[in-house]
């Protein structure tokens, strides 16, 4: 990857106008094409896959502000919160990281999340935001994350019935918040080159342009978004299990109109 590489995929990540994204098709749409298409229709028309992403955020958000005040009416001390905190970056980093890396591979769009999935793939084809206050990213974007309102009942459970290690409850809940944070990480290093979010940037605190610039530029590589600490060995694991997206499922939006759909 040479400087020259990265450095433009930077600035396209910063910004790409939607007609430079749309490519020259003048094949045949496959069989995945038509389904890609026929997810993302039912996405867009039918209220019901909004309604379900304004749920999904209400319930993440929700549970992450009850676990939260959970575990702070024990207090660990202010060694055991950094172990805690420090804990949960890697462990938020990995695992939103993994999730990434399933869905950038799944193909199922005839599935009962094939709206979902297909929309969720448009990231690599629209990769612009829409401008919007962090708390409003927040909210969205947690609304993506179905998969967190299943963990948060588990560390729920977990908390109350089975009275987990202070220690690890707080590890498990500070990732299931830090989980949300990570898509505002995401929605910075694609949309803000504002001083303290570069800044945040380099010190490894959120995700640095540079380093997830590999991911839109080379195939099967650094997944993860909150941070991109664990990259290497998400890097092993996609190389071990996945042959890339670039040829599979990056060609599937081949036939469908970017300028009908929204960006983020």
């Amino acid at each position: 990857m040479t400087l020259d590489k990265l450095k433009f995929g930077i600035k396209m990540m910063d910004s790409i106008p939607l007609k430079q994204t749309q490519e020259t098709v003048t094949l045949e749409p496959s069989a995945k094409q038509i389904q890609f298409n026929t997810a993302m229709e039912r996405y867009l028309t039918l209220g019901r896959y909004q309604i379900i992403n304004k749920l999904v955020s209400v319930a993440n958000i929700s549970l992450q502000t009850y676990l939260l005040c959970l575990i702070w009416s024990h207090s660990i001390g202010l060694v055991w919160q950094a172990v805690s905190l420090v804990l949960a970056f890697f462990l938020t980093d990995f695992v939103n990281g993994l999730v990434h890396m399933l869905m950038d591979n799944n193909d199922r769009y005839d599935s009962i999340f094939g709206p979902f999935i297909a929309n969720f793939h448009l990231h690599h084809k629209v990769m612009q935001y829409k401008k919007h206050n962090l708390v409003v990213v927040y909210f969205n974007e947690s609304g993506s994350k179905v998969w967190l309102v299943g963990y948060l009942w588990i560390v729920y459970l977990l908390l109350g019935v089975l009275e987990a290690h202070p220690i690890v409850s707080h590890v498990l809940v500070y990732v299931g918040i830090l989980s949300s944070v990570a898509e505002v990480s995401h929605y910075l290093c694609h949309s803000s080159d504002s001083t303290v979010s570069m800044f945040l940037g380099r010190m490894r605190v959120l995700l640095p342009k540079r380093h997830h610039a590999r991911h839109h530029l080379e195939d099967n590589k650094n997944y993860a978004f909150l941070n991109g600490f664990t990259d290497p060995l998400l890097n092993l694991c996609a190389t071990a299990v996945f042959k890339g997206y670039k040829d599979t499922t990056d060609t599937h939006y081949a036939h469908y109109e970017v300028q009908n759909a929204e960006s983020r």
